[in-house]
């Protein structure tokens, strides 16, 4: 089973994870699993950026994104090459290194309209 770890973010995760998660299963998920409650504002549906995370190791194992991701990645806040929708990447069988980035663009949370 692969190893994933979770450096440490201020809110979500103080101290980081290390888990295991079976293959198949989405990162938003191993996340929610493991009390690390990364935002999910559209449900899991591809349909927002709050999940966005950053796969600092393992990047190439996840599953390939799709159009409708990629599309809505490039609104993501702190855009970068390995930048993937949690709930839209797939673990396979390699240890990953995941870092959640400091902000996400979440207009309710954030009070917008």
């Amino acid at each position: 089973m692969p190893q994933i770890v979770f450096l440490p973010h201020a809110k979500l995760c103080p101290d980081g994870a290390v888990v295991e998660a079976p293959a198949g299963k989405t990162l938003c998920d191993v996340m929610l699993d493991n009390d690390i409650h990364i935002e999910h504002a559209c449900e899991k549906s591809c349909a927002c950026t709050t999940c966005h995370v950053l796969v600092r190791e393992g990047f190439n194992s996840l599953n390939e994104a799709s159009e409708t991701e990629e599309d809505l990645l490039d609104k993501a806040w702190g855009l970068e090459a390995v930048s993937r929708l949690s709930c839209q990447a797939v673990v396979a069988d390699e240890d990953l290194v995941i870092e959640i980035p400091k902000y996400t663009i979440n207009h309710a949370s954030e009070g917008g309209h």
